[in-house]
């Protein structure tokens, strides 16, 4: 017994200073710098989408040419979904998911490890694309040949970053499902998970299924102008539209990694601060699946234009406003949980709420797009760009600052500063509005997307829209102040942050401990209270 006390005596020590963040295992230091690289990754993206919109605040071309414009486009799409969105789910999950389930760290703790640091490298390569002869791709985030193809010196090294973040991606996937399917603590069934962790375990079977696809779709592109192969020349009997059929494949599951895991996230805050359990808990779970299940077979409907066949079209629509149903399912069970619940209106809780509104929006926007004759009208529009931004910016994005409010306290061990934290929510959630919702009737007047100039009787709504960006993003510099006092000091977190907060992570210390459950914890804590009872 000795032997074995000695043996493992290490693992209660740490490295100190920077040798601690490179080669630590620990889930909690890996769930951090995940945490604080999407945070830099945001606002490097941020950058270039406020280049983007100083451009487009009046007509005529004001600070760059085309081609940098296009060059900005590509990079804040590439940047801000594989350098800030994904990243900050999977810091999250390595954060959470071991204390939610009762175990001692992730299964893969050395992979883990290696998992985040290829994630700097790559978008270091990424973005060393810009200094390159010819500049960084220009073909929007898409990669759509023959316009990648165009593409000078930066060509290979922005496929060989692509694959670095698929690797990267895949490792924390296989970790994550290894974590889940064999870690969870003693009588923790898979139907007594977490919600966040069930959206984690759905999350992750998807990027083991689509990144591949993704890094063969980029494959084939250099295949194609390296090697003399033409997947998708149509001069050498290959076809440009494959590569879209390829793209998409992976294109639209990708949408949905990057929403999933923030439906796990309102599904933790909002029960929390209704005081109530999460209203039909088994529905939830199944509607999360058959998301994950149709993101599958409805890939085409972003190419309604391309001329397919009458019966393809109709397959992609249906199927599309198939997922409706599972989307509608979990919003109305969002708010039945708030319905006659003891509500309290703290920062988390105005994230969740503002989520629920904003991403029905850009899910009501989805349905528009979905029909066949209305989308011909639609496409490539700016009505597609307030689409997807209401998903991943009003949806995905706010999901994760209100993730980092709600478990900020458990993590640093002190509150935040309330007053700051709603001061920061007011002005994200009018400045995304202003900047977001305007594009709607850009892109119904008929304003295509990716353009640098415009006619001038757009000016006003691009003015209103550039203006609500530059607001958006400096408001996000009051959510850094926010952490950083937080981390400083503040007043003393309990373990239980909040009154309606139930769970296992809520059973530990805040900060809690290096390990977190050297012993599993005890059956009795598992869910002892009536989240799961409906």
């Amino acid at each position: 017994m000795s032997t074995v006390a000695v043996a493992h005596e290490h693992h209660a020590e740490h490295p100190r200073g920077i040798w601690r963040w490179i080669t630590t295992t620990n889930h909690k230091d890996i769930g951090t710098l995940y945490l604080c690289f999407s945070l830099l990754m945001f606002f490097v993206g941020g950058a270039f989408a406020m280049l983007i919109r100083a451009e487009l605040f009046t007509p005529g071309m004001q600070l760059m040419d085309p081609l940098f414009f296009n060059e900005m486009t590509t990079l804040h799409g590439l940047v801000m979904i594989f350098g800030a969105i994904m990243p900050a789910f999977v810091g999250l999950a390595n954060w959470m998911i071991p204390m939610m389930i009762g175990a001692p760290d992730m299964a893969l703790p050395r992979m883990n490890n290696w998992s985040f640091w290829i994630l700097p490298f790559a978008m270091l390569l990424l973005l060393s694309t810009l200094f390159m002869p010819g500049g960084a791709a220009a073909s929007g985030w898409t990669m759509y040949p023959p316009l990648m193809l165009q593409t000078g010196v930066a060509f290979p090294f922005t496929i060989f970053a692509i694959h670095l973040m698929g690797i990267s991606s895949v490792m924390g996937a296989i970790n994550i499902i290894a974590t889940i399917l064999n870690l969870r603590a003693p009588g923790m069934s898979l139907m007594k998970m977490p919600m966040f962790v069930w959206s984690w375990l759905i999350t992750a079977y998807l990027l083991i299924a689509v990144m591949p696809v993704l890094a063969g779709a980029v494959t084939m592109e250099l295949m194609d102008k390296y090697f003399g192969t033409s997947f998708f020349n149509a001069a050498g009997g290959g076809d440009p539209i494959l590569y879209q059929h390829v793209f998409w494949f992976f294109g639209h599951p990708e949408v949905y990694i990057m929403i999933l895991p923030a439906f796990g996230i309102i599904s933790e805050i909002i029960p929390t601060f209704s005081r109530k359990p999460l209203f039909g808990y088994s529905s939830m779970v199944y509607a999360i699946a058959s998301i994950a299940f149709l993101s599958f077979i409805v890939w085409a409907h972003h190419m309604f234009t391309v001329g397919m066949p009458l019966a393809a079209d109709l397959f992609f629509m249906f199927s599309t406003m198939l997922i409706a149903v599972p989307t509608g399912v979990k919003v109305f069970n969002w708010t039945a949980t708030m319905w006659r619940g003891s509500l309290s209106f703290e920062t988390p809780m105005l994230f969740a709420i503002a989520f629920l509104f904003l991403f029905t929006i850009g899910g009501f926007s989805g349905v528009m797009l979905a029909l066949v004759p209305a989308d011909w009208q639609y496409h490539q529009t700016y009505f597609v760009v307030a689409h997807f931004h209401y998903v991943l910016v009003t949806g995905a994005a706010f999901a994760i600052m209100g993730a980092v409010y709600y478990w900020l306290p458990k993590w640093t061990g002190h509150m935040y500063n309330e007053k700051l934290a709603k001061t920061h929510f007011w002005l994200t959630a009018i400045s995304a509005n202003v900047l977001y919702f305007p594009m709607h009737f850009l892109g119904l007047a008929g304003m295509p997307r990716r353009i640098p100039d415009y006619p001038v009787q757009f000016t006003d709504l691009n003015q209103i829209v550039s203006i609500g960006g530059f607001v958006f993003g400096a408001s996000q510099l009051l959510f850094v102040a926010c952490i950083i006092l937080c981390i400083r000091g503040g007043k003393k977190a309990e373990a239980r942050v909040w009154d309606g907060a139930h769970g296992l992570e809520w059973t530990l210390p805040s900060p809690p401990p290096y390990h977190s459950f050297t012993e599993p914890p005890a059956p009795n804590l598992i869910w002892a209270h009536p989240y799961r009872n409906n």
